[in-house]
């Protein structure tokens, strides 16, 4: 049944995507079937993103440097850091303290709860565990330290996408 309904839900889309551009073709555009290089991302990603810079202490954002955690895992939650200075270019620091600004997010993202590491070879910061979003907010939302929009806001966007890692 779910997947009949995708289907004419993409049939739809694809139709009214026709007309409004119908001078492009698949070629020009980017899908995951045809392309390498993609992974899963929740749908609600945006907001639980922007739920961990409403956590973090403000002027230091957590999200992108989450983000970047993120792709690069093989949907196992697992990272092994080989390129810190890598990593922290991706999740927008540069310069001489890139590496260290990029650490303390690390850091900041652990004390939030949302990833566990461990040392390594590449320094204090080699083996990341990406812990279930859903479940750190859930601690956050318990301890109250989440304004009742962003937790309303998370609840509805989850029922419209149907995920339900925050139901008793």
């Amino acid at each position: 049944m779910m997947r009949a309904t995708n289907q004419k839900i993409a049939e739809r889309k694809l139709k009214l995507r026709k007309k409004l551009w119908p001078d492009v073709c698949d070629q020009e555009l980017w899908f995951h079937k045809t392309s390498k290089g993609w992974l899963t991302v929740p749908r609600t990603m945006p907001l639980l993103m922007r739920i961990m810079d409403m956590l973090a202490p403000k002027g230091k954002p957590v999200s992108a440097t989450y983000f970047d955690l993120w792709c690069r895992t093989y949907d196992d939650s697992f990272v092994t850091v080989s390129k810190p200075r890598e990593m922290a270019y991706f999740a927008g620091f540069t310069g001489e303290r890139a590496h260290y600004t990029w650490v303390s997010r690390i850091r900041e993202l652990e004390q939030l709860g949302f990833i566990k590491y461990k040392a390594g070879t590449s320094g204090p910061v080699n083996y990341v565990l990406i812990l279930n979003p859903y479940g750190v907010i859930q601690q956050h939302i318990q301890s109250g330290k989440l304004r009742e929009e962003a937790v309303n806001v998370l609840q509805e966007r989850m029922i419209e996408v149907g995920a339900t890692d925050l139901d008793d």
